[in-house]
């Protein structure tokens, strides 16, 4: 099967589900629109009896840039904003429950959600000229996606604060280096690559699959979902805040922010 939409790009073969990302002049960033698109994806793979294994990835040159900024500032500032059936919640709800392997081919570069959806695959293989980052700081928000619970567990708590805290790029080889991602391939092999990893997978029974991943995440989802709560509290309450507005004028301004005129205390 093969199919399209304006956003997402899907294709079967070999009981593997392959999902590209496709807002390719935006980066992959996820407006309204795309967090819809990827959790009906998701729900509609956990569902279908013939999928064992969802391959995710990006198309062009990114796999996510994160949030679109430019309608993250449309919420701030619109009062008549009208948000997704789903949105970004709706998105974390359908990778926490969703209950098949997920393999993720990171082709580019990967910002906010690009690289926190890193918490919820099991397995990451990453081209060796992409980069990560997490920009919370530098848009004066909090994190997301139970990122403060999932990356320490996945890289320890001084990567995950570097990570979390920095707001800086971390490199393949650096990823590789701290356990955030599997495996780190040439460009060129990057696909080749995860489609065998994940066909390797999906050759096996979907039963003892799902039965696997149930095992292995059973333990994690109390806590992710209270992870998950702090930080929507602390994104609801910096979100539009002295910090936000600034990153979000400097953003709009194509200037870097300047947060030392901020009140004391932001």
């Amino acid at each position: 099967m093969s199919g399209e939409t304006e956003i997402l790009l899907v294709e079967d073969a070999d009981r593997v589900r392959t999902i590209t990302l496709n807002r390719p002049a935006a980066l992959n960033a996820f407006n309204e629109a795309l967090y819809d698109a990827l959790t009906e994806a998701l729900r509609g793979a956990a569902e279908d009896p013939e999928v064992a294994v969802v391959l995710l990835t990006g198309g062009g040159r990114a796999f996510s840039s994160g949030t679109d900024l430019v309608e993250m500032a449309q919420r701030v500032t619109d009062p008549d904003f009208t948000p997704g059936e789903h949105g970004f919640i709706g998105l974390i709800d359908a990778l926490a429950e969703f209950d098949k392997p997920l393999v993720l081919a990171i082709n580019g570069l990967g910002l906010g959600i690009g690289l926190t959806v890193i918490g919820f695959a099991d397995l990451v293989l990453m081209s060796e000229d992409a980069r990560l980052k997490t920009p919370f700081t530098s848009l004066g928000v909090a994190p997301e996606a139970a990122s403060s619970y999932l990356l320490p567990r996945l890289v320890g708590r001084q990567n995950a604060a570097w990570i979390l805290l920095s707001a800086e790029w971390i490199s393949a080889a650096e990823a590789k280096d701290m356990g955030l991602v599997w495996r780190v391939c040439p460009a060129a092999d990057l696909m080749a690559e995860a489609r065998r990893v994940a066909a390797t997978l999906a050759s096996r029974p979907i039963s003892s699959l799902r039965e696997v991943k149930r095992d292995m995440t059973a333990p994690l989802r109390e806590e992710i979902e209270r992870a998950r709560e702090r930080e929507n509290d602390g994104f609801a309450r910096l979100m539009g805040g002295p910090a936000n507005a600034e990153a979000l004028a400097a953003f709009a301004e194509g200037r870097d922010p300047d947060f030392t005129s901020l009140p004391p205390g932001w």
